[in-house]
């Protein structure tokens, strides 16, 4: 199947209007949402799959009655669900949690009881501190060493080379991010995974920011483990890990005694946030759903999200095109990250930009006062803004969503415009 379809404009109003936020006003005028790396908004069809969880099918897990039953179905279709949108090939091999930084500071601690001193572990002052500290603190617990890799301060990618030079044979783990959640820069995976293998290392790879934006594929990516948050994906507030089988199976979990010794349910501690997996599920056939309209045929979940996501990442190029080139022409604001229009398949539509006189906080303000909503800050990713030198203030992030339109960046940059005059 080819995967040429491209989101039109009309199809863009469609799915805006599946999600009621959009629809909310300020001071008369249409609310735009570029909070999205932060939580992006939700489509009725979530809320509903949230609301009917709790009203009709609110129970535990494996009890011998209706509502048991009824919820146990809804848990097994949202593992399937999300091994068809990490393109996993088992779908026991992927467990939920209330986040992605417990989730990872669970797996963390399991590993740590592998390491040993001398043993090394490799994170990126590119990525989120929930990929960055829970590494940390368990190489503290093994008495193993943690190295940074540095990136280009130019572009904020990541420098791939001066990862070369600091793997070796006693690296245990590379944790790196899928996209950058500050400039939006894409590491190379695949490149980086082949690179790790090469001297026996594990990767983990925190895929949170990358998720709603193009395809995972966990098996073209060769990672050992990969991570993802559905509120990034139009989903409720749930962590999901996916990790290689033997490796789940290998490790010891911190769990209950009760706890099943199997997967998923070894990794999966306590009873799980059933109406937030009910709301990923729907989350994740909201994507499937966008592939069916996108295409002539009638794909397949996986071979929807296959459609809908190479869709998703065409219309969203052009619109950090625009977004990209209104801002160079803007003299006060400086964009941190990719800017060349030829390299914008190495970025996601996340830019963060700085003001030459006015702080990110105050940029934030203003934008919000007239019903455009960006965040300022550093975003979690403490060890990039700390690199480029921006704390305490750090910078104006815009992220743009499939449910952003070219009318809302022309908005946006006539407002920042209208600050320099």
């Amino acid at each position: 199947m080819t995967h040429t379809a491209n989101l039109t404009p009309e199809m863009v109003q469609h799915a805006r209007q599946q999600f009621p936020a959009l629809s909310r006003e300020i001071n008369g005028r249409p609310v735009v949402f570029f909070d999205g790396p932060a939580g992006s908004q939700v489509p009725q069809r979530v809320i509903d799959a949230v609301s009917h969880c709790l009203a009709q099918t609110n129970a535990n897990h494996e009890g011998l009655f209706a509502t048991s039953f009824e919820s146990d179905a809804m848990l097994h279709e949202a593992h399937r669900a999300m091994a068809d949108f990490l393109g996993a090939d088992d779908p026991d091999c992927v467990y939920f949690g209330a986040n992605m930084t417990t989730l990872t500071m669970a797996l963390g601690r399991a590993l740590a009881r592998t390491w040993s001193s001398g043993d090394e572990v490799i994170v990126s002052r590119l990525g989120h501190d929930a990929n960055v500290s829970p590494w940390v603190l368990a190489a503290e617990d093994a008495g193993a060493r943690v190295r940074h890799v540095e990136i280009h301060r130019d572009d904020c990618t990541l420098d791939v080379d001066d990862l070369r030079d600091k793997l070796s044979d006693r690296t245990r783990l590379v944790a790196v991010s899928f996209a950058s959640n500050v400039s939006g820069s894409i590491n190379p995976i695949e490149q980086i995974t082949a690179m790790a293998h090469e001297v026996g290392a594990e990767v983990f790879v925190d895929a949170v920011h990358y998720a709603p934006h193009g395809r995972i594929d966990v098996g073209e990516l060769g990672c050992d483990y990969l991570a993802c948050s559905a509120y990034k994906f139009f989903g409720p507030h749930v962590g999901v890990m996916w990790g290689r089988r033997k490796l789940l199976e290998g490790l010891a979990a911190y769990k209950l005694r009760p706890a099943p010794d199997d997967l998923p349910g070894k990794w999966m501690t306590g009873t799980q946030n059933h109406e937030g997996i009910a709301g990923t599920l729907a989350a994740v056939d909201y994507l499937a759903g966008l592939g069916r309209e996108l295409s002539a045929e009638s794909p397949d979940r996986r071979e929807a999200l296959d459609v809908a996501m190479a869709a998703i990442a065409r219309y969203e190029r052009e619109l950090v095109r625009r977004l990209i080139e209104g801002l160079l022409r803007i003299e006060s604001i400086r964009i941190w990250g990719i800017t060349d229009p030829a390299q914008l398949d190495r970025r996601v539509p996340t830019v963060s930009i700085t003001h030459r006189e006015l702080t990110a906080t105050e940029l934030a303000t203003r934008l919000g006062e007239r019903g455009i909503f960006a965040w300022h800050g550093n975003f979690y990713a403490l060890p990039m803004t700390e690199a480029l030198g921006l704390e305490p203030e750090g910078l104006l992030r815009i992220g743009l969503l499939h449910y952003n339109t070219p009318q809302e960046v022309d908005r946006l940059l006539e407002e920042l415009a209208s600050l320099d005059r």
